[in-house]
């Protein structure tokens, strides 16, 4: 049986739900393969932009392929800035440590060698 040579999203996502689901190393190693050629080549990378929305190649390409920020970038696809999370009403002050207190040293501490002498 002869496999296409087309990339399909779903065959992707596939192959990554069969290698986390069983740790098929082949199974990933093809599928990394080819999130690469759709990363790679520009004429793709709509196409790879919408495969980043599963979390499984979102993972893939934050940890091995790192071009998704880059490609969003480059097409002004980012998404916006986060909003800054809502200051809570009460804020608490700092603690304050106790001033540690010194331990006190030992005044006649035995030798480790009491038959060598100075």
């Amino acid at each position: 049986m002869t496999r296409t040579a087309r990339l399909s999203r779903a065959a992707i996502i596939g192959q990554l739900k069969l290698a986390a689901r069983k740790g098929d190393r082949v199974a990933l190693t093809l599928a990394i393969d080819q999130m690469r050629t759709l990363a790679y080549s520009p004429r793709y990378w709509q196409r790879y932009w919408q495969l980043l929305a599963h979390p499984l190649a979102r993972l893939v390409d934050l940890t091995v392929i790192k071009q998704g920020e880059k490609i969003a970038r480059q097409k002004g696809w980012s998404t916006p800035p986060r909003a800054p999370a809502k200051a809570s009403a009460k804020r608490r002050p700092p603690r304050r440590r106790s001033p540690r207190r010194p331990t006190p040293a030992a005044p006649n501490q035995p030798s480790l060698f009491p038959d060598f002498t100075a």
